[in-house]
């Protein structure tokens, strides 16, 4: 009887009650693109930070964290992990936790492959305390065979500001040098005032393949989604395997699904939200995973990629 290779991650997320941030906007993608996700909770949440009214909950620490995986290790079920993924981690000692996780799990399997969401900040404005910086630059990134951040933590990790596709690519270059095999900037403003321009960038023997992709805003740019980011990681970890790492097939299929995502998120809203009219709330912009559960298994592509 043959055995079924099956492709199972361990999530290392934030997770809410209510809404799709962290691992709420994680795990089903994944589980709908047959993967078996076994999740860890680095927070729980009533709902994520952004609400008017605040959130309540707990948070995981460090010791808490050792001691979950350690009942794993008892049971040799770390053994079967063919991924780690990794998003929002709010403390430095957490953060230096899960790098002991991940040189556990290579320790049993030398195929993991560690998909880094380095979650740090947006727009400007860094949500994370300043101290995980450095963790992340010298010690999680060079152990990251993926990493999906977007243009504002590729800033703040190569410590240069990204004004042009020659900077972008610089940048990309900087995160190849630490050892990281490919590298996904999961949004940029380098686009016109309508698109955001997404960018991969894989190592190969002949030095690197390289992809682009214009991805045209939606929600009249008044509407900022969350849990988009932890979408993109979560698909990217999900196609990438499912494609045998063809880069650029690999960002279609991801741009597709997150674009049909948001497109079935603001069929909800209402018009006079979508027209300026009146402000968009927290509860509104959470996205319409389940709803998207086809677009989501089947990707319907629309946009291609330049090889650049």
């Amino acid at each position: 009887m043959s055995t079924q290779t099956v492709n199972r991650v361990l999530s290392i997320q934030s997770h809410v009650v209510h809404g799709h941030v962290g691992n709420k906007s994680a795990v089903f993608p994944l589980q709908v693109l047959g993967f078996e996700v076994d999740p860890i909770n680095s927070v729980q949440f009533s709902n994520h930070t952004g609400y008017q009214k605040g959130f309540k909950g707990q948070v995981l620490n460090e010791k808490e964290l050792a001691e979950v995986y350690s009942g794993l290790v008892d049971n040799d079920l770390h053994k079967l992990y063919t991924h780690l993924l990794t998003g929002y981690v709010g403390n430095p000692k957490f953060l230096r936790e899960i790098a002991n996780i991940l040189k556990s799990l290579r320790a049993v399997n030398e195929k993991l492959v560690y998909v880094c969401d380095p979650v740090m900040g947006d727009d400007g404005i860094m949500y994370v305390p300043k101290e995980l910086l450095p963790i992340y630059r010298d010690e999680i990134v060079p152990l990251a065979d993926i990493i999906t951040p977007n243009q504002y933590e590729v800033e703040l990790l190569t410590g240069k500001p990204i004004k042009s596709e020659k900077d972008i690519w610089e940048a990309v270059q900087w995160f190849h040098e630490k050892g990281v095999g490919t590298v996904a900037i999961s949004s940029s403003e380098l686009g016109s005032k309508d698109t955001l321009l997404a960018f991969v960038s894989k190592r190969v023997t002949a030095g690197t393949e390289r992809f682009r992709l214009a991805i045209p805003k939606q929600g009249n740019n008044i509407i900022r989604f969350t849990g988009t980011g932890d979408l993109f990681a979560s698909l990217f970890l999900a196609h990438s395997t499912l494609t045998n790492f063809d880069m650029g097939a690999t960002l279609e299929r991801v741009i597709a699904s997150l674009q049909a995502v948001i497109t079935k998120t603001l069929s909800f809203i209402p018009e006079e939200v979508l027209l300026g009219k009146v402000a968009v709330t927290s509860q509104q912009r959470e996205l319409k995973l389940v709803q998207s559960k086809g677009d989501i298994e089947n990707p319907k592509i629309t946009l291609r990629c330049e090889h650049v």
